[in-house]
């Protein structure tokens, strides 16, 4: 009885470990957070694997989907097009802010930009559009 109860516990420690690699092995991560009444919502990508979660105003929602090859290079042009890379962030102190963080691990966009402090005024435009590239993917296939 003890050996089944210990292969039991070796198991779901593993099972426990491998659900967390989710957080931490992705290509772009794109998360939203803060507010007055908080909320958090995350979407993350790792090659056409997409998980998404969120939690705030009594919802939680937790999706795995796929997405097409069409909508990751879509997306990507959406980063190339609205330079990424040259976004710069303010370091005005906001705070209560819903603040959005965008992570990308690989390719020609890699790097990592958040609007906790809001963004440049002349950077502004690029970073709507590339935040709207990620709520359309959002919006497509997360059906509240």
């Amino acid at each position: 009885m003890k050996k089944i109860l210990g292969v039991f516990l070796i198991i779901l420690i593993a099972v426990s470990c491998n659900s967390q690699k989710i957080y931490s092995d992705f290509d772009i991560s794109y998360s939203k957070s803060g507010g007055y009444a908080p909320s958090y919502e995350n979407l993350l990508i790792k090659g056409n694997d997409v998980h998404y979660s969120f939690e705030g105003q009594g919802k939680k929602i937790k999706k795995s989907f796929k997405i097409s090859n069409e909508d990751l290079k879509k997306l990507d042009e959406t980063l190339s097009k609205n330079n990424f890379k040259r976004i710069q962030e303010d370091h005005k102190k906001v705070y209560d802010n819903i603040t959005i963080s965008i992570s990308v691990k690989k390719g020609v966009n890699e790097g990592s930009k958040n609007d906790g402090s809001m963004i440049m005024p002349n950077f502004k435009t690029n970073w709507e559009n590339i935040t709207a590239g990620f709520q359309e993917i959002i919006n497509n296939n997360v059906k509240n």
